[in-house]
């Protein structure tokens, strides 16, 4: 029986030592509070007041946590008070002592204080019970009505009469204990700062809960009940729950919203607007500067409605307008600074109609400086003037002349304290006079003591250069979140005409004052809305910006007026009214010269502007020659100022970005003019596979990417407008022509045996040798569909020797009417001929030289259609050059050819020098590196 028994596992019932006990809500809380108490009153004891905050947090997250449960019984635990008390002489005994304070560690002391504030801060919403348990630390209002809800919540409970005896009884025997620990806690407080008997704060609750659940888990659930008292019943009174409708709580809910929503926008409608309403008896310079002092002490702060302070300063602009520049240029410049505040983060942009309201207002800055009748400078305010504005908007805003005083501090605060008191009077008159009177007087003195130097000075907050770089900002952001196959991309593209215009004012006015960086800086961003356009296209923007001007939106013109007859005047029987006065259109615009304009704007970045403003304008000078067809300028500034040296480290993005585009527009140039050769050398390095990315005109978003998502968000912030892109299918083109000429006889060559040897072949262009390999392994080839498939197949005619389809096939490409200019499309057709005829006789002589023993001159210009001067140039060059063995026969005009064998010895050397050519080039590189 022993053996078996071994392995018999006990059940739960027959353990003894392991009970399970079930506890309320209410009991699991209160042991929490004590338990944090506890240990705060031990920390409090060795002093370890880390300890003591990171317990105080502790139990003050569990009093917020369990709020439900203190409001059902009766409200704050008297010991919870009893702590703040005792903490609060605690932390000031311990503060006081300086010696000790001394000697505790940093971290400690630290915590110390920190407890100071926390306590000063958190005991203010006890600051009335606290009071009263100070007068009556013994018993008190609060403790008495926490017993009774305790007691009732006890007494509410279905269990035996017998269990609510001993409840109750329990009851009865915690209070008791509880007034002898007030009697303890009344005769001696030290021993209640030093911890004293813990076992005080154990009963000091509502209902001892830890009383009453050892009471019932006692013999029998009787507790110390003893004598008649263990066997009465006790009278058990049930109080029924009231059960509310979810459905009527969440409807009243609802209504209390609504009315808080109906009640805020009438408290805005008429409250809020009324309050800044200014009687127009009052109204005077100095009550509008003090209100304007007001609404900006405001900004920035916590809960401040950014919208409401730029309504707010709008409408005081407005009234400015009567009191001259000196009081409404402040005002404006705290306008466009509101307008800035509405941005929430980085990627945000200001929306259109704040975009164009905040260049009204620049607009309107910029009018009034630099009026017909009056030239004003603005400056900037001095710390006198700060500090002023700062004390009279604190005393605006907080009710008065003495709080003001009083928060400034020091003894100057202390005056205007008492001074605030006293009644103003007028030194001159003696009447009383008011304060916004008194600041109006000395206002007026101040400025009939200026000279008209100073006068004309306005001092102003913030930076006019900053508000339009800032502005400028705004719109490139605009334009590169809003889709560009939208018309309200084409909508936003009318507003650079405003801010060029803007941007021509202020540089206009930095001129004036002699502030030659700000102005250089605002030249430097006209130049970067000017310089991408040709001439034929800015000329048709600004009709169309004057257009705008004159007759507004063309969508609400009436249809009449559109396609109505000048001739019909004004018999409305025969036309309609709206036509009366014909077309609407614009005669006269001025004729800009683009060329001068733009070496005017950049010789003045290049003699006042910083090292970065005066790259980019060269930069954008560049592209500005080579966007017109000035190669030869383009390229003769670009290696004057030695860029393509310096550009890679230089650090800036952005600059290296524009740097790739001038020299993608300065190839396309020099193929549009058929310097092939020069063409192909500027696009090569652009157009080697990653354009899009070097262009800013798209993000790569590959599977193995291993961008940062700040790193994309940055690349985004630096995407060009879509307005300004270079057409990806018409660089395309231009690259892969020029790629085709040079690469298809240097591929003839190659492909001949008999002169593989004499040759020191090179490839061109890799990126072509691609895609010709790719289109040749193709086993079926359908009909071109993009612009690279059209010259693949122009290619493989040119090999076969038909130029004639290769001519056509890249003279009707598409693209190029996508090339701004007169006739562009019809010059470059004939240059591609040309070139074309010319590629195509090198390349059917490498080809096809080794079968002949003599060409005809006459035969050769018909089979290309060139005349017998060009013919015979091309074919003399190839001789010179060594790249067709073969000489004149002058009589008969023909070509002779030689058949030519490299020896073994002579295919060596060749070699050899080819090795000795390439290392002099790359050792010659390597220098140019070191040396820089």
């Amino acid at each position: 029986g022993g053996g078996g028994g071994r392995w018999v596992m006990e059940s739960d019932s027959d353990s003894s030592d392991e009970e399970r006990v079930v506890k309320s809500a209410k009991d699991r809380a209160f042991e929490t509070f004590e338990a944090h108490v506890k240990s705060i009153r031990n920390a409090m004891r060795i002093k370890d007041f880390n300890k003591v905050q990171s317990e105080f947090e502790a139990l003050n997250k569990a009093i917020a946590k369990g709020k439900a449960i203190i409001n059902q019984h009766g409200g704050i635990p008297r010991f919870y008070i009893r702590l703040l008390c005792d903490l609060e002489v605690y932390i000031k005994t311990c503060l006081a002592d300086k010696a000790s304070f001394k000697k505790l560690s940093a971290s400690n002391g630290r915590a110390l204080n920190r407890m100071k504030l926390t306590l000063r801060k958190h005991n203010a919403q006890y600051a009335t019970v606290m009071e009263e348990y100070r007068k009556n630390p013994t018993v008190s209002s609060s403790e008495s009505e926490a017993e009774e809800s305790a007691s009732s919540s006890d007494s509410d409970s279905d269990s035996e009469a017998a269990d609510s005896d001993s409840d109750s009884d329990s009851d009865d025997d915690s209070s008791s204990s509880s007034s002898s620990g007030d009697d303890d806690s009344a005769s001696g407080s030290d021993s209640d700062s030093d911890g004293g008997d813990d076992s005080d704060d154990d009963s000091e609750n509502w209902g001892s809960g830890n009383s009453s659940s050892s009471s019932d888990s006692e013999d029998d659930g009787y507790g110390e009940l003893k004598g008649r008292a263990r066997w009465l019943k006790s009278a058990t009174v049930v109080k029924e729950k009231v059960v509310k409708d979810k459905g009527e709580r969440s409807k009243a809910r609802k209504e209390a919203k609504a009315e808080a929503v109906t009640a805020k926008a009438v408290a805005e409608a008429t409250g809020a607007i009324t309050k800044q309403i200014i009687p127009e008896a009052q109204l005077s310079p100095s009550v509008i500067t003090r209100k304007m002092n007001e609404i900006v002490a405001s900004r920035g702060r916590r809960g401040t409605d950014t919208k409401s302070i730029l309504r707010s300063l709008e409408g005081i602009s407005r009234l400015a307008i009567r009191f001259g520049p000196r009081v409404e240029i402040p005002i404006l410049m705290h306008v466009v600074t509101a307008m800035f505040d509405l941005q929430r983060n980085i990627d945000d942009f200001l929306a259109t109609p704040t975009w164009n309201s905040c260049a009204s207002y620049l607009g309107r800055i910029a009018d009034v400086i630099d009026g017909a009748d009056e030239k004003w400078t603005l400056g900037t305010l001095s710390a006198e003037d700060i500090e002023e504005e700062a004390f009279a908007a604190a005393a605006g805003a907080t009710g008065g002349k003495m709080k003001a005083a009083a928060g400034a501090g020091g003894a100057a605060g202390a005056l205007d304290a008492v001074a605030a008191d006293e009644k103003l009077f007028n030194p001159e008159t003696g009447d009383p006079e008011t304060a916004d009177e008194r600041a109006e007087r000395i206002r007026v003195e101040k400025e009939a003591a200026m000279t008209p130097e100073e006068f004309h000075t306005i001092p102003v907050v913030g930076s006019t250069s900053l508000f339009m770089t800032r502005l400028d900002e705004e719109y490139n952001k605009s334009l590169q979140r809003i889709s560009p196959h939208t018309p309200e991309y084409i909508v936003r593209l009318r507003d650079e005409a405003k801010l060029v215009d803007l941007l021509a004012k202020y540089q206009a006015y930095f001129v004036r004052i002699d502030s030659k960086s700000e102005a250089a800086e605002l030249t430097q961003l006209r130049i970067e809305h000017i310089y991408y356009k040709h001439d034929t296209i800015a000329k048709q923007v600004s009709r169309a910006a004057a257009f705008h001007d004159k007759f507004g939106e063309a969508s609400m013109l009436h249809p009449a007026c559109i396609v109505g007859d000048d001739a019909a005047g004004s018999d409305y029987s025969k036309s309609h009214p709206a036509a009366a006065s014909g077309k609407p259109s614009v005669d006269s615009i001025e004729d800009v010269d683009y060329k001068a304009l733009m070496f005017e704007l950049c010789t003045y970045v290049y003699d006042n502007g910083t090292d970065r403003s005066k790259t980019r304008a060269m930069l954008c000078h560049i592209f500005h020659h080579a966007n017109h067809d000035r190669f030869y300028e383009a390229r003769d500034l670009l290696l004057m100022s030695h860029i393509q040296e310096t550009i890679s480290m230089s650090g800036d993005v952005e600059t290296q970005i524009l740097f790739n585009r001038m020299m993608v527009t300065v190839g396309m140039s020099a193929f549009r003019l058929g310097k092939i050769w020069e063409a192909h050398n500027c696009m090569s390095d652009i157009c080697a596979g990653r354009n899009r990315e070097l262009l800013a005109q798209g993000v790569s978003t590959g599977r193995f990417s291993d961008k940062t998502p700040e790193q994309e968000k940055a690349e985004k912030r630096r995407q060009v407008p879509f307005h300004q892109h270079i057409n990806a299918d018409l660089l395309e083109a231009c690259h892969m022509i020029s790629a085709m000429l040079l690469e298809l006889p240097n591929m003839a060559a190659e492909g001949v045996d008999g002169n593989a040897g004499n040759r020191r072949n090179r490839i061109i262009s890799r990126t072509f040798r691609k895609h010709h390999d790719i289109y040749n392994r193709q086993v079926f080839t359908g009909p071109p569909e993009q612009t690279r498939d059209y010259i693949m197949r122009a290619t493989m005619a040119m090999e076969k020797g038909d130029w004639k389809e290769a001519a056509s096939l890249l003279t009707n490409l598409e693209v190029w009417g996508l090339v701004p200019g007169d006739d562009a499309a019809e010059k470059i057709g004939k240059m591609l001929v040309e070139n074309i005829k010319l590629e195509g006789l090198r390349t059917y002589l490498f080809t096809y030289s080794s079968q002949y023993d003599s060409l005809s001159l006459s035969q050769l210009c018909g089979m290309f259609d060139m005349d017998k001067t060009e013919a015979h140039s091309v074919v003399s060059k190839m001789m010179i050059n060594r790249d067709l063995h073969a000489s004149w026969d002058q009589p008969t005009d023909t070509i002779v050819v030689r058949k030519v064998n490299a020896s073994p010895l002579q295919v060596l050397a060749l070699q050899f020098a080819e090795k000795a050519a390439s290392l002099v080039e790359a050792n010659e590189r390597l220098m140019d590196a070191k040396s820089g």
